[in-house]
């Protein structure tokens, strides 16, 4: 071990000592209920049962879902799956793999297996996981890498120590050209630009709802700050139009205050607003979502789309794919820094300030729906983790 690597180390175990009460406290709450007890102090967080499959780590939901057209088309018996969050651990679970939560980086040494590949989705950077599968074996690949434009300036300030971290990387899949120089900057080397793999999602829905009557409006994944903006300009829109408003937070644990403070603002106006879960048929003026995983089949009968986690400036918006595919009319913010990519390939959109959400609304009447340009080749990844001695693959 060298000595950068020691001093890194007992560095993280102090921040892990320093942290432990924090953490006790944030085992308590909803949102973190699983992933804080099973990443932090190992509960119901074995090693993998077995060695030498192929490992995917992903962050949360998203990343978790663009995994789906890879794995078809490999169609391996020993794929394993860790994640971050406790949406990312759900989706991961529907897939045929062993899944768990990726330890604190000071158990990593002692909990990981030697695995052929370790392939590690977007932004998630840890020294010691690439480090220790390195040791332990394994040849890392970063799929679908990315360096945002807003944190390359932070990235570059530590860039010796990320071309430290970037030397245990066989290769680098990045999303653009733009990924790529800011890898090549850090002093990343082995780098091709794919494009983004969300765009090989096959984007379905579960179930089929009725369409409503009248004008339907979905406000997806909002975050706390969203839903009272949204509301208060879809008041002032729905003076001119008739409309329904559908309500869907982005975390669970926020969907009773969610509704609480919408049902208090439309009871004002003299709207009605209920809880999806006790009125599914989306006839009330605002209905709020309290279910996960019915995002796709809202869009599907829905006219536009205001998609949240742009209007702030701290969260980098959310995938435009799926609103898209189902022909809405997209809205969002200016904020979509972590989905620039995947708004490159999505056209007529409009952005805007939260001000201007009821000016955005009347002019999408006058706008197409928004589409998808463009699709992705994942060959050459599909090549890289099959290899010669194993033929067993679809084309994607």
């Amino acid at each position: 071990m060298s000595f950068f690597t020691f001093s890194y180390y007992i560095l993280s175990v102090a921040l892990y000592i320093i942290a432990l009460p924090l953490l006790i406290y944030f085992t308590l709450k909803q949102k973190y209920r699983h992933s804080i007890p099973s990443r932090f102090f190992l509960f119901s967080n074995p090693r993998f049962n077995h060695e030498n499959g192929l490992w995917f780590h992903v962050c949360s939901l998203g990343e978790a879902r663009a995994l789906k057209p890879l794995l078809d088309a490999i169609e391996r018996d020993d794929i394993k799956i860790t994640t971050i969050t406790q949406t990312g651990y759900s989706e991961a679970k529907k897939y045929k793999a062993e899944v768990r939560y990726l330890p604190f980086e000071i158990f990593l040494p002692f909990w990981i297996k030697k695995q052929e590949f370790l392939v590690v989705l977007e932004a998630e950077f840890w020294y010691m996981l690439f480090l220790s599968a390195k040791a332990r074996g394994s040849r890392v690949i970063l799929l679908n890498a990315r360096i945002s434009e807003r944190s390359a300036k932070r990235y570059l300030q530590f860039a010796w120590f990320y071309k430290k971290m970037l030397e245990n990387v066989e290769i680098i899949y990045a999303q653009s050209e733009a990924d790529k120089n800011r890898f090549l900057a850090l002093g990343a080397k082995n780098i091709e630009v794919i494009g983004n793999i969300k765009l090989a999602q096959k984007i379905e829905k579960s179930k089929e709802y009725a369409k409503p009557e009248g004008e339907v409006i979905v406000a997806a994944s909002t975050h706390e700050g969203e839903e009272w903006a949204i509301m208060q300009q879809f008041l002032e829109y729905k003076k001119q139009k008739d409309s329904k408003l559908i309500v869907v937070p982005r975390h669970p644990e926020r969907f009773v205050a969610v509704y609480a403070m919408l049902k208090d603002v439309a009871e004002q106006n003299g709207l009605s607003a209920v809880l999806f879960s006790q009125d599914p048929d989306f006839k009330a003026d605002i209905t709020v979502v309290d279910a996960m995983g019915e995002l796709n089949n809202i869009y599907a009968i829905s006219d536009i789309a205001i998609l949240g986690g742009a209007f702030r400036e701290d969260v980098g918006g959310h995938n435009p794919l799926e609103p898209a595919h189902f022909g809405c009319k997209i809205i969002t913010g200016k904020h979509f820094f972590h989905q620039k990519e995947l708004f490159k390939y999505v056209h007529h959109v409009q952005y805007v300030e939260t001000g201007e959400i009821a000016d955005a609304l009347r002019m999408s009447q006058e706008l197409p729906p928004s589409m998808v340009e463009e699709t992705i080749d994942l060959e050459r990844v599909i090549t890289q983790l099959t290899g010669a001695k194993d033929g067993n693959r679809k084309s994607v």
